[in-house]
């Protein structure tokens, strides 16, 4: 299991170091990378065609402002792309979201919340899951321990205010 999480500048990394977390507690293989499909166009078309060859099963993008990084991955490959909007200017990654969401039929980039890098590494999960069932279910005893402490809380709050 692979999962390529690409960000287009440093100053991005702290809303997607969450992923790459996540996807090792997970056991999986993450390559992470720093390049900007405005300044660094040509490594970036270097390291996906390297992702379409290695065994790399879901990209995850990462970039704030005009947001052209996950399209601009999204149009150099077949497997799926997670844009994760990111905040940072006087919009608040409102721009990011729009640029990354408006994407032209045919090349398609699922879309996280603005700063979302958990929903995206849980997203690639998902995705994968379909292919590896060990992983499907590590996340059904995920999210049924989410529903466990969702009731305890609830109960607590019961014994609390009832």
């Amino acid at each position: 299991m692979r999962v390529a999480i690409v960000m287009g500048s440093t100053s991005d990394l702290p809303k997607l170091e969450p992923a790459i977390n996540i996807l090792k507690e997970y056991d999986v293989k993450v390559d992470v990378r720093c390049l900007s499909a405005h300044r660094a166009h040509a490594g970036l078309s270097a390291f996906i065609k390297d992702a379409n060859n290695n065994g790399t099963e879901v990209i995850i993008a990462g970039a704030g402002m005009a947001a052209a990084l996950p399209g601009v991955i999204a149009s150099q490959t077949v497997l799926p792309v997670i844009g994760v909007p990111i905040s940072g200017s006087v919009l608040d990654g409102v721009d990011a979201l729009y640029s990354i969401v408006q994407m032209p039929p045919g090349i398609p980039v699922a879309t996280v919340a603005i700063n979302g890098g958990k929903n995206a590494a849980y997203l690639a999960l998902q995705i994968m899951s379909i292919k590896h069932e060990a992983l499907k279910d590590k996340l059904l005893y995920f999210r049924k321990d989410m529903e466990l402490q969702a009731m305890k809380t609830n109960e607590d709050i019961i014994a609390k205010y009832n």
